[in-house]
């Protein structure tokens, strides 16, 4: 049997740099994976069914039973593996089973939006989690939240009136769960590593 496993939490609004947090945090560790939220978000053709389209990121645009049922097993489930989705930004739909977390993988980093959100069913993520860090909003999010919308497609229009009508809405939101941290850190903050074992 494994030694116990840690699923450590990274969230923050968008364009905060969890992502780039959270990979720092397993790169170099053969025993640390990442497990991203974003891999639950709902497929386009079943965004636009239910009329979500236009809110992607929103709470409600992701599959938070699906979520929450990868945590448990993640959690228990530590003599086989288990495999969870990932998001592909540049088909902006979630890849089913692209990543494998083994019975090696002591420390789970799970990074995402809504990990300490307290409605519509997020509020059964955070007993799931051992910690869970709250990435602090830095200067120039806003101009790197656009940015990225542009590498992937938009134009720079479109992407300020995505990040103005969506992104932001829900970067309230989530700062909202700021004071349910165990911890806030920077994204850059140095050798921030070292306090995953």
């Amino acid at each position: 049997m494994t030694a116990e496993r840690r699923i450590i939490g990274i969230v923050g609004p968008p364009g905060a740099g969890k992502s780039t947090l959270a990979a720092r945090l397993v790169a170099g560790h053969h025993d640390h994976v990442l497990v991203p939220m974003d891999g639950f978000h709902l497929a386009q053709s079943e965004l636009g069914r239910l009329g979500r389209a236009a809110r992607k990121g929103a709470p409600d645009t992701f599959d938070v039973d699906g979520y929450v049922a990868l945590l448990r097993r993640i959690r228990h489930e530590v003599d086989g593996v288990v495999y969870a989705p990932r998001f592909d930004r540049h088909l902006e739909e979630p890849i089913a089973n692209a990543t494998a977390i083994e019975p090696h993988h002591t420390v789970v980093v799970t990074e995402g939006n809504y990990l300490l959100h307290d409605a519509g069913g997020w509020e059964r993520v955070r007993p799931l989690l051992d910690e869970c860090w709250y990435v602090d909003d830095e200067p120039g999010r806003i101009e790197r939240l656009i940015a990225r919308h542009v590498e992937h497609g938009r134009t720079s229009t479109d992407a300020e009136a995505w990040v103005r009508t969506v992104d932001e809405p829900n970067a309230r939101l989530i700062e909202r769960t700021r004071p349910r941290a165990d911890r806030i850190v920077g994204f850059d903050e140095p050798d921030l590593d070292l306090a995953v074992p």
